[in-house]
């Protein structure tokens, strides 16, 4: 690990002792709206320690799990397929170390090369996606490599039946049609969560959260906010359930902290980061 990285609260452990490595996706070269995603990784490291290491919501306690911090990626700008390619490696590295990858983004596009690298150490894996849109474009604006077409390009490559959509309020006509044909989608809420651990059992999972299924009044430092989204306490409660699956990556991403001067957002992604790494099995 890079001496120089300010790591994640209490998240600053030797990486070969580590069961858990984080790292960041700075990354926001196909943003649709509004940019500034590539500044939330380091945004969520500086404001986490305004949080502390204990979860009263679990009693676990950050100090008691092993998490390696390697820092940001240095992706290029302009480049989107290296970059891409720069998360896939990454994320290959820590698989093959038989550890579990928290990615934090980043916009949602970089959830593409990291379940990539992960299916290849798990080709039965599902994909848990909570979200305010489908992201099942095939394209956007004639680019197929789109955070607007994120999730489609991961059906491209596990098919159907394996990608569980929650929270999710916003898409056009074709990709809520797609969605019934080919993912299980709940709208507009995360009714059903509660039912992935009798349902998937020991399955492999992918988590990636994006953090605009908040609703706006609670998360609003993001580029692409929908009104008619989920509390904090009901994203938290259905979060919780990840300790009862077995998840063996996932991501957070699209935080644009610059969107929320008064800090909020990027507090709420702080806790919500903690609450996700102390669910995890390999913690």
């Amino acid at each position: 690990m890079n001496k120089n990285v300010q790591t994640f609260l209490a998240c600053d452990k030797d990486f070969d002792k580590s069961n858990i490595v984080l790292f960041g996706a700075p990354f926001d070269g196909t943003t649709s709206f509004r940019p500034g995603t590539r500044f939330g990784p380091n945004a969520i490291r500086q404001e986490s320690f305004g949080i502390e290491t204990y979860s009263p919501y679990q009693g676990r306690d950050l100090e008691d799990i092993s998490v390696c911090d390697i820092g940001d990626l240095d992706l290029p700008f302009g480049n989107t397929e290296r970059a891409l390619s720069m998360i896939e490696e990454t994320t290959s590295d820590i698989v093959n170390a038989k550890k579990l990858p928290v990615m934090v983004g980043g916009e949602h596009l970089v959830t593409l090369p990291a379940v990539s690298a992960v299916l290849k150490q798990y080709p039965d894996l599902c994909i848990i996606h909570l979200d305010a849109h489908t992201d099942l474009r095939d394209d956007y604006l004639g680019e197929t490599l789109s955070h607007s077409s994120v999730i489609r390009r991961v059906w491209d490559k596990i098919g159907d039946g394996r990608i569980f959509q929650f929270g999710i309020r916003s898409g056009e006509r074709h990709e809520f049609e797609f969605a019934k044909a080919h993912t299980f989608l709940q709208a507009f809420d995360l009714q059903g969560f509660e039912t992935l651990p009798e349902l998937l059992g020991n399955t492999p999972v992918y988590v990636t959260l994006d953090l605009d299924v908040l609703d706006p009044s609670i998360f609003c430092g993001t580029g692409t906010p929908e009104a008619g989204g989920v509390s904090f306490k009901e994203l938290l409660s259905a979060l919780l359930h990840l300790s009862k699956l077995n998840v063996v990556a996932c991501d957070i991403n699209e935080l644009a902290p610059v969107y929320d001067q008064s800090g909020v957002s990027t507090a709420v992604a702080c806790k919500l980061v903690r609450e996700i790494l102390l669910t995890l099995k390999g913690g």
